[in-house]
C-alpha cells in the first residue's frame, strides 16, 4: 500500500498551483495596441470636452474603431507646437506609454510659426525641415534653448516612435478658415507646413495623410458661406463640433487609403 506523506501531498499541491498557473499564464489575453493622438488644439480643443463650442478632431476619431480591439488615447494639447509639446515634457508622458504594436497620429503647424523667444509664448519653430537650430534666452523657461525646425522636431517624433517598434502617421495640418475670390485660402502645401509634413513624409518613408488639402478640396465644393457658418465659430483656426467630425471622416480616409497601414484592421 503507497503511503502519502505531508511532504508528498505538499509536493503535489504545489505541482498543482504551479500547472493552473502557467496555465492562466497562458490564456491570458496579449494587452491591446493603443492608437496615440498628438498635435494641437485643433486635435484636441480645451480638455477634451469642447472649449466655447470648439471642438478637435481628434475628439471624434475613437468612434471609428472597434475598441474591444485597440485603445484610442488623445494626448494632443491645445497651444502647443513641434517644439512645445517636447519640451514641456508632454511628448515624455506619451513616449513611456507606447509599446511594440501601437500606432501614433501626429499633427502639428499652427502653432509652430510665432515667434521663438517672445514673452507670452515662445513657441515658434525654424521653418523648413533642415537641420537649422539657433540658441536663444527661453523668456518663459528661463534658461537658454537650442530651437531646431519645425522638420528636426517632426522628425524626433517619428524616430522615437519607431524606436519603440511602434508605427508613426503624420497629418498636415488642417486650413484655416481663410477665403480669397470664392475658394479656400487655407491651401497650406507651398513653402509651408503642408508641404514640410509632406516632405518629412517622403524622407522617413511613413504613412502621410495630407489632411489640409482632403478639407480644402470639400471647403471648395461646399462654399464659403457653408463652410462659415458650418464649421468655424468666432476664429479662423478652431472648429465647431460639426468641422471637427469633418475633419475626422478625412483622418480615417486618409487610414484607409493605405493598404499596408496596420491600424486598418482595427476600424469598424
Amino acid at each position: 500500500m503507497k503511503i502519502i506523506t505531508r511532504t508528498n501531498a505538499g509536493l503535489s499541491l504545489l505541482l498543482i498551483l504551479v500547472m493552473l498557473l502557467s496555465s492562466f499564464m497562458l490564456i491570458k489575453p496579449a494587452d491591446k495596441p493603443t492608437f496615440y493622438l498628438i498635435g494641437d488644439s485643433t486635435v484636441k480643443n480645451g480638455k477634451g470636452k469642447g472649449d466655447g463650442g470648439l471642438w478637435g478632431w481628434g475628439n471624434y476619431i475613437a468612434g471609428y474603431f472597434d475598441t474591444t480591439k485597440i485603445a484610442v488615447e488623445n494626448d494632443a494639447l491645445g497651444g502647443t507646437s513641434s517644439r512645445t509639446f517636447q519640451t514641456m515634457g508632454l511628448w515624455d508622458k506619451v513616449l513611456t506609454k507606447i509599446k511594440p504594436g501601437d500606432f501614433v497620429i501626429m499633427q502639428f503647424g499652427h502653432n509652430d510659426s510665432g515667434a521663438l523667444d517672445d514673452t507670452v509664448r515662445a513657441r515658434g519653430t525654424i521653418k523648413g525641415i533642415g537641420d537649422d537650430q539657433q540658441e536663444i534666452y527661453n523668456p518663459i523657461r528661463k534658461m537658454k534653448e537650442v530651437v531646431h525646425t519645425y522638420g528636426w522636431y517632426m522628425k524626433k517624433y517619428i524616430t522615437d516612435i519607431k524606436a519603440k517598434g511602434a508605427t508613426p502617421i503624420i497629418c498636415s495640418p488642417i486650413p484655416r478658415n481663410t477665403w480669397k475670390d470664392g475658394k479656400s485660402a487655407g491651401r497650406n502645401n507651398e513653402n509651408s507646413y503642408g508641404q514640410w509634413a509632406c516632405e518629412i513624409g517622403a524622407q522617413t518613408g511613413i504613412f502621410f495623410i495630407d489632411l489640409n488639402k482632403m478639407i480644402v478640396d470639400d471647403y471648395d465644393a461646399e462654399g464659403e458661406a457653408k463652410v462659415k457658418s458650418t464649421y468655424f465659430g468666432t476664429d479662423a483656426t478652431h472648429t465647431l463640433e460639426l468641422g471637427a467630425q469633418l475633419n475626422a471622416r478625412f483622418v480615417i480616409q486618409g487610414i484607409r487609403s493605405f493598404n499596408l497601414l496596420g491600424l486598418n484592421k482595427y476600424l469598424k
